[in-house]
């Protein structure tokens, strides 16, 4: 089994990515994408419907290879060494992957037995992962009889069997109540702290912020962005100013005054009366300092003001022009049979 040494990023890489290409007839799902995911990390994949995340997993699970291009996780190529790699990968998509007619613990020690994993060593990891996720107790129950969100767990803990390097979660909580979603997001970080790296795709704004070190944009299969979500925001170019007076009635003339004076960005000032705050948008640091300099000419004793980066879905907004919608699988129905195991 020989991996591949001379990776393009250098050491401490999980998943290195040059250049992939993939096409659909004359659709383009990806369009030369360079992705780098740092071992031990969780890197988010946001883009919106269409624009080639899942296509990206498959490739990099090895279920469907590249038209151009090169990608290395865990030290294999994808294309001329996808036996070792699967040995070495996890995949839970959005949909469950185990046999809904057989219980949950004869999935994950038939899994572990095509993983090559002796009888004894099967039934142990399979007996291991259950407690771990919870399900022990609903072990020889058939899966059809599991809640959405012990199906969820099972999935997850089928593709932690054979103790995968690098796992990917292709929108893994599509679906999913609130609860179960925070379930799900505590696993992947204990995952995480086990020294697992992971590729989650998501339109899900609160979870790639819950679980991301880092983050790339996609968008018709292209990278339009990355790095960290702070850095991402301030890509954007915006800020808020919050400025919390002492007396909540000084709350509209001050905004009154702010927005006569022309000199905060595009957008009007906004009267938060719940929180007792006027809301200024900023576009540069002189924006900043002259409202500043015009509250304090104004005569406002403060209890507080602050300045807030933009959330991360005006971010996706702003980067893409599409709105975070509720996610959804496009593929082609023949292509949303196949299953990595």
């Amino acid at each position: 089994m020989t991996r591949i040494d001379n990776k393009p990023s250098g050491a401490g890489s999980a998943v290195t990515v040059r250049g992939l290409v993939k096409h659909y007839g004359e659709t383009k799902a990806l369009d030369g994408v360079d992705l780098d995911v740092r071992e031990g990390t969780v890197m988010g994949v946001l883009g919106p419907n269409g624009a080639g995340k899942t296509t990206l997993v498959r490739i990099l699970s090895t279920l469907i290879t590249p038209d151009a291009g090169q990608a290395i996780v865990a030290g294999y190529d994808v294309v001329r060494q996808p036996r070792h790699l699967r040995r070495v990968i996890g995949l839970t998509g959005q949909y469950a992957s185990v046999d809904e007619k057989i219980p949950g613990w004869e999935n994950l020690y038939m899994i572990g037995r095509l993983l090559d994993l002796s009888r004894k060593d099967a039934r142990a990891r399979a007996d291991e992962l259950l407690e771990r996720f919870s399900l022990t107790d609903a072990a020889r129950r058939p899966v059809n009889t599991y809640s959405g969100g012990m199906r969820r767990r099972l999935d997850l803990a089928a593709s932690m069997i054979g103790r995968p390097a690098v796992l990917y979660l292709d929108e893994p909580t599509t679906g999913l109540d609130p609860r179960t979603r925070n379930e799900v997001w505590d696993e992947v970080k204990r995952m995480v702290g086990d020294g697992v790296t992971v590729l989650l795709t998501t339109q899900y704004m609160e979870e790639a912020e819950q679980l991301a070190h880092e983050l790339t944009v996609v968008d018709r299969g292209k990278v339009i962005a990355g790095g960290g979500i702070d850095e991402l925001k301030a890509k954007v170019g915006g800020r808020t100013l919050r400025i919390k007076p002492t007396d909540p009635a000084h709350l509209r003339p001050l905004a009154g005054r702010l927005d006569a004076l022309g000199i905060t960005g595009l957008a009007p000032t906004v009267v938060d009366t719940d929180a007792g705050a006027v809301l200024v948008p900023i576009l540069s640091d002189e924006q900043l300092t002259a409202v500043v300099g015009a509250v304090h000419e104004h005569g406002v004793a403060l209890a507080s003001i602050t300045t807030e980066l933009p959330s991360l879905d005006e971010v996706f907004l702003s980067l893409t022009g599409h709105r975070a919608g509720a996610p959804q699988d496009t593929r082609p129905a023949d292509e949303r049979q196949e299953v990595a195991v």
